[in-house]
């Protein structure tokens, strides 16, 4: 009898020392994860983010107890994987999940806190031989001129140099700084300084913007200089109350915004965020306003989505059966044509198709001899969509159905032959449901992906054409542009409204996919 040399111990016992090149570089990349994440943690404790602190301490000691032995090596492949979910994945439905329940967006971004320094620092009025400083507007290094965060650099009638954020005045060290004979900051290490086209641009975000001080502030006037001044409005934390010492008004909390005691006169428009239950949720079911142009946009949602799920396979599937024909000649050829759709970024196609549909000037129009206002009218621009989908999806579908059409034995079609079977009961009977199989789940996810598929409404008509005055809901509008629009370019974004539609969505794509892949189970008996 043979000896079962079967080897049942440590994996790792099997090979003996790893060499010394492989040794150096793993160390080496642990090494550098430790000190990226040493960067990162820095950065964190200075902006007081204690808990992505811990969970990124938690991610390091991960690391190095996997990597840094030769055992647990199903880990070794797992682990990059598993991370990449956690942060790509779970993170976002998490995070949208907690958006949804509070009233995060518009005028409601900051805390309670944050909120009550911003007004009080806004008060701040100009008082006769404070002093003033020099002035240069930047942005810290790597964030956008147009949206980062505002930061002063000032320089005071000593020559200091200082920092100024909505945090408070600090220091600026002297090490790097560049000025002008007039003591204006025009480098600074960490810094990005916007020249006045910029300043002007974030004029709005300026005239808002003060650096807190004492019982006052400091703000711009002008491009180059800058005030201390005295703020006019208090805040009483044991009464938690704000008074505007010009007027004697008071002001107290509700529903995250500062409003007058009296209720006489307009709340102070910078609010809070805070948890407010269910009442995103309820806004969707109740409002009426909400409610019908929710149900409007699902319906077509779903109309949009099956339409060209069904269109694209059918239309790919054909071409496949046509070109899996052996009589056929030159069936590599015709083959590239066909995928070249399929090579185009999609934008590019979207915004090719949006020019041909244009009513005056368009290719549609010029060719048929037809007047149809394509992106204008409701039902025009739906079918423009669904055109236009057709021709960026049928050569996924064409590839897909080929591949599976190209496994199914030859046997198989020369038996129902033989039988007496025809061209189309063929097709019907052994083809279909063989192909069903192979394409089933692949249908499913194209289905999940046009309900979501934001790119090509939002190039081609932006959810419009919209009707009866209303620009909130669009006759093309998915439920994800509908989200879009709600959080990020309405009057008053509202990301926690936006985040629960976000979730309707998630659960609706959820349930219909848990839901095709059960019937999807049931053609594996086909097998």
């Amino acid at each position: 009898m043979a000896a079962d040399t079967t080897f049942r111990g440590d994996p790792s016992a099997r090979s003996g020392p790893a060499p010394v090149w492989v040794v150096v570089v793993r160390w080496a990349a642990i090494a550098l994860v430790v000190a990226f994440a040493t960067l990162v943690s820095w950065r964190l404790v200075e902006q007081g983010n204690s808990l992505f602190v811990v969970l990124i301490a938690f991610v390091v000691m991960a690391v190095v107890a996997v990597y840094a032995t030769r055992r647990a090596v199903p880990l070794k492949y797992l682990l990059p994987g598993m991370l990449l979910l956690v942060a790509f994945q779970i993170w976002p439905i998490a995070y949208t999940a907690a958006t949804a329940f509070t009233n995060y967006g518009d005028g409601h971004l900051l805390s309670k806190e944050d909120a009550t320094a911003n007004i009080v620092a806004n008060s701040v009025q100009e008082v006769p031989g404070s002093p003033r400083y020099r002035l240069s507007v930047a942005v810290p290094e790597g964030q956008d001129p147009a949206t980062g965060d505002l930061t002063f650099l000032l320089t005071d009638p000593d020559g200091k140099y200082l920092e100024g954020t909505a945090e408070g005045l600090e220091d600026l060290p002297a090490d790097g700084v560049e000025a002008t004979t007039t003591g204006k900051i025009t480098a600074a290490p960490g810094f990005v300084i916007l020249d006045a086209r910029q300043v002007n641009q974030r004029g709005k975000d300026l005239g808002e913007f003060a650096v807190p001080k004492g019982d006052g502030g400091i703000k711009a006037i002008g491009l180059s200089e800058a005030f201390e001044g005295r703020a006019t409005v208090t805040y009483d934390e044991s009464a938690d109350k704000l008074t505007d010492t010009s007027t004697g008004k008071t002001y107290v909390p509700r529903d995250a915004s500062w409003v007058p005691e009296d209720g006489q006169g307009e709340a102070f428009p910078q609010g809070w965020k805070e948890n407010v239950g269910w009442e995103n949720f309820e806004t969707l079911v109740t409002n009426e306003t909400i409610r019908a142009g929710f149900v409007k946009i699902f319906t077509w949602n779903v109309a949009f989505a099956l339409i060209s799920v069904m269109s694209t396979f059918v239309m790919g599937m054909l071409l496949a059966l046509l070109f899996n024909d052996d009589r056929l000649r030159g069936k590599g050829f015709y083959r590239s044509i066909l995928i070249l759709p399929y090579a185009i970024p999609g934008f590019v196609t979207a915004l090719l198709w949006m020019s041909m549909f244009n009513q005056d000037y368009g290719l549609i129009n010029n060719i048929t001899g037809l007047n149809v206002d394509w992106l204008g009218n409701p039902w025009a621009a739906k079918a423009a969509i669904l055109i236009a989908n057709l021709w960026l999806g049928f050569p996924y579908m064409f590839l897909v159905c080929t591949g599976a059409l190209q496994s199914i034995p030859g046997d198989v079609r020369e038996a129902a032959r033989i039988d007496g079977a025809g061209p189309v009961r063929t097709v019907r009977s052994i083809i279909m449901p063989l192909l069903l199989v192979a394409v089933g789940p692949l249908l499913i996810a194209s289905f999940a992906f046009n309900f979501n598929n934001f790119t090509l409404i939002f190039l081609m008509t932006e959810g419009g054409p919209f009707t009866s005055g209303d620009t909130s809901i669009g006759s093309t509008d998915l439920l994800i542009t509908y989200a879009f629009r709600i959080a990020f370019s309405g009057v008053n974004p509202n990301y926690g409204l936006a985040s629960a539609i976000s979730i309707f969505i998630f659960l609706i794509v959820g349930v219909m996919s848990y839901a095709g892949f059960r019937r999807t189970k049931s053609l594996e008996e086909v097998n």
